[in-house]
C-alpha cells in the first residue's frame, strides 16, 4: 500500500500536463487528464485533476459531500465540458461527448410503472432495439444477476438490494465496459450495503468492467477498490478541490478471510484518512 502519490508510482507517472509519462506501455481503459472543472463556467470547482482507471479495474474516488466528486463523474461521461483537460476512454479523446459510458446514478430510478424486465431493458428500447428483442437479450442476465423469477414484478415488490441489483444490470446492458457510479449503496441499510457491494466487485470481476465508483464512505472505498484517489477541497469556501493523493490496497493479504478484519485494511484506511486530513 502506498500513499500521497497522483498515480501508481511502480508503473507511471504523470507530466506537468497530467499525461501519462513513464512506465509501460498500458494504454488505461478511462483518463482524466488535468481537468479543471466549474458549476457556472467559470468558478473553478475542481482544480487540474488527473485519475487513471485500467482495464478491468475498481477505482474508488473518496471526499467529503461537496467536494466536486459527482462534478467529475459528469465530466467523465460527458455530460458537461471542463473548463480545460482531457477525458480520454480507451486513449481516445471523449471530452464533452456523451454516451461512451455506463452511468449509475444514487438511486435506483427504477420506473414504478414498468415490470422489472422492462425497466432493465430501457438502454436498449431507447436505442431503438424492438421490446420483444430486448426482453429476450436480457432474460438470460437475470440469474447471472441474482434476480431470476422477478422479471415480472413491480419495483415495489423488490428489496432494495434487488432493486439496486435491477438498476446496475441496467447499467451494464448500456453496453459500455466502463462504468460510473455515483454512490450507488448509500440509500441501502448497513447491512444491506455490505452484501450488494460485495456482489457488485465479484459481479465486475466476472464481467471483466473497468469501474470508478465515487463515495464519502471511507470503509466502503478501502472494501471495494484496489486504488483510493482522495478529492479534498472546499469548493462552496472558494477552495476549489483536488486530488491530495491515492492510496494502493492490498485485498489480497485477507486470502480468504474478511478483509475488514486485516491489518491492511485499517492501515489503509488510516492513510485515506490522513489525506482526508
Amino acid at each position: 500500500m502506498s500513499a500521497g502519490k497522483t498515480a501508481a508510482e511502480k508503473e507511471r507517472a504523470f507530466g506537468a500536463d497530467g499525461a501519462v509519462t513513464s512506465g509501460a506501455d498500458v494504454v488505461p481503459a478511462l483518463e482524466a487528464r488535468a481537468l479543471t472543472l466549474s458549476w457556472d463556467g467559470e468558478t473553478t470547482v475542481v482544480d487540474h485533476i488527473s485519475l487513471v482507471v485500467d482495464a478491468g479495474e475498481v477505482v474508488c474516488l473518496v471526499g467529503r459531500s461537496g467536494c466536486g466528486k459527482t462534478t467529475i463523474l459528469h465530466a467523465l461521461s460527458g455530460l458537461t465540458q471542463p473548463l480545460s483537460g482531457q477525458v480520454l476512454l480507451h486513449g481516445q479523446d471523449v471530452t464533452g461527448a456523451p454516451g461512451h459510458v455506463s452511468y449509475m446514478l444514487q438511486k435506483d430510478l427504477l420506473l414504478p410503472s414498468r415490470r422489472i424486465i422492462d425497466n432493465v431493458c430501457l438502454p436498449l428500447l431507447l436505442a431503438g432495439v424492438p421490446r420483444a428483442r430486448a426482453r429476450a437479450e436480457a432474460e438470460p442476465l437475470f440469474e447471472r444477476f441474482g434476480l431470476a423469477g422477478t422479471e415480472e414484478k413491480w419495483p415495489a415488490e423488490l428489496s432494495g438490494g434487488m432493486r439496486q441489483r435491477a438498476a446496475f444490470m441496467r447499467t451494464y446492458l448500456m453496453g459500455a465496459d466502463v462504468t460510473l457510479l455515483d454512490e450507488p449503496f448509500s440509500a441501502l441499510d448497513a447491512i444491506t450495503r455490505v452484501e450488494v457491494r460485495h456482489w457488485f466487485c465479484e459481479m465486475a470481476r466476472d464481467l471483466g468492467l473497468s469501474a470508478l465508483v465515487i463515495t464519502h464512505d471511507v470503509d466502503e472505498a478501502v472494501s471495494m477498490a484496489g486504488r483510493v484517489y482522495v478529492l479534498t477541497g472546499s469548493p462552496s469556501e472558494g477552495v476549489p478541490s483536488h486530488i491530495a493523493g491515492e492510496v494502493q490496497v492490498d485485498h489480497g493479504a485477507a486470502g480468504e478471510g474478511d478483509f475488514a478484519l486485516t491489518q491492511e485494511f485499517l492501515a489503509a484506511k488510516r492513510a485515506v484518512l490522513s489525506l482526508l486530513g
